[in-house]
């Protein structure tokens, strides 16, 4: 069976008038199941041959082409049912799960994504990809954008489910992340100390718990992000920050599209700046809960470390760290830094860092633009002690709520994210990113340090 006999020939095969959606998912669902067949008949990607590859990758295109098709006449319409019109509001999975079962072939199914979850990157069909598609066409409306980031805002189950006994003792242990309130300034400290505090899909997790449970606590004013102490062999028993993306699980294939990259960033990397949403929480004066940041740095703020300080309303960091955004020779986006970097440190800096790799330590004038203070190791506690006393007051919310108003307009960041949701996902499985991944793993197992 051939790419030519299972699908359509050209798009104008796949019915894309507004009124034609019943038939036109018919018809991704009956071209979808027929490249499945074809792919299934060629066996295990990486036991195929090239002219296999080559008919896959053709089935695939072809397939993917009409997905687009689709999602550009139809969006708005798939969201709203797969929102009962909007009166839902389903975060990135339960979306994608749901269209998996009311659009079959728009998006892969939970078995095709549990079998892929078993392989190494490398090995993968890609079928991520299909969901890349899937959230840059819903990212792209601006209704059923705005309708996602807002569903996005809210709290997840795990914090809803932890606060009521945080707000009694102020101190909560999360596998990744210890949050422990101390008078009205709640410490979120990054206790991944065996990988220097290296993201995943587990991290991601912790993360968006955490700064749920800072947010919704009524005695906590401040929140103060920082690394934990270390055992990891070259740094132990010294702070760090942050490594960035867990390369060794990229390419074991424990880094997910949905659940790591865009939760991360329409998750707790969104709500550090707008705040969660809570029904009957808020009132008429603040469509959300927020509150102002610190975040603070010791040893180094790679990658999506880096992307982090983008977000805080003050950093502090030891006179001996530095700042990186390895994206070039990682191969992938980093996250909205893209977004964000220029408008902190200028256009040219930030193609210096993103593009060539230039780290910026704490030490040089440059760095003025990423930090606001830098002490010594040795007075990092009480720099912040009084960077977040500062920052109490409702004076300073009411404030960083009209600045991050003012640097990141909600519609222009949809529209970024709909174009990241895309690009990260192509880029999870482009064959630089794989080559640069593995050559990544081998080293950083044969050496103790951050694996860049």
């Amino acid at each position: 069976m051939t790419v030519g006999q299972v699908l359509p020939r050209s798009h104008g095969d796949l019915p894309a008038g507004p009124a034609d959606l019943g038939t036109a998912r018919l018809s991704l669902t009956r071209t979808a199941a027929a490249a499945e067949t074809l792919l299934a008949g060629l066996g295990d990607p990486v036991h195929r041959s090239p002219q296999q590859r080559a008919e896959a990758a053709a089935a695939v295109d072809a397939t993917r082409a009409l997905r687009i098709a689709f999602m550009d006449a139809h969006a708005e319409a798939v969201y709203d049912e797969l929102t009962e019109r909007r009166s839902s509001h389903l975060r990135l999975a339960e979306l994608a799960r749901t269209a998996a079962v009311r659009f079959p072939g728009l998006v892969p199914t939970e078995e095709q994504l549990a079998a892929e979850r078993g392989r190494a990157q490398s090995h993968k069909e890609g079928h991520e990809i299909d969901q890349g598609i899937f959230f840059s066409r819903v990212l792209r409306s601006p209704s059923a954008g705005a309708h996602l980031l807002d569903a996005m805002l809210r709290p997840t189950p795990g914090a809803l489910a932890l606060l009521p006994e945080f707000t009694k003792t102020g101190k909560t242990e999360l596998r990744s992340v210890t949050v422990e309130r101390t008078g009205a300034v709640t410490h979120l400290t990054m206790c991944r100390d065996d990988s220097l505090n290296a993201e995943d899909d587990q991290q991601v997790d912790d993360m968006e718990t955490a700064v749920d449970l800072v947010l919704l606590d009524p005695a906590t004013e401040v929140g103060v992000l920082r690394g934990g102490v270390m055992s990891h062999p070259r740094y132990r028993g010294r702070r760090v920050f942050s490594a960035g993306i867990n390369l060794k699980a990229l390419h074991g294939g424990g880094i997910s599209l949905v659940d790591f990259l865009l939760r991360r960033e329409l998750g707790y990397l969104h709500k550090l700046i707008r705040g969660v949403a809570v029904e009957g929480a808020a009132d008429w004066r603040r469509p959300t809960v927020d509150k102002p940041w610190v975040a603070v740095v010791d040893g180094f703020a790679i990658g999506g470390g880096a992307q982090l300080l983008l977000l805080f309303d003050h950093v502090i960091a030891a006179s001996d760290a530095y700042v990186s955004l390895p994206a070039a020779q990682e191969g992938i986006i980093p996250g909205v830094a893209n977004f964000r970097l220029t408008r902190s440190v200028g256009p040219r800096l930030a193609r210096q860092v993103i593009l060539e790799g230039r780290r910026i330590h704490a030490s040089e004038p440059a760095a003025r633009l990423l930090i606001d203070e830098v002490h010594e190791p040795a007075g990092l506690d009480a720099a912040v002690t009084a960077g977040a006393e500062r920052l109490r007051g409702s004076a300073v919310l009411a404030n960083r709520r009209m600045l991050n108003l003012a640097e990141e307009p909600v519609d222009q960041l949809r529209s970024y994210l709909a174009e990241f949701a895309l690009q990260q996902a192509l880029r999870l499985y482009d064959a630089d990113v794989l080559d640069k991944v593995g050559r990544f793993s081998a080293a950083s197992a044969g050496k103790a340090g951050p694996g860049r």
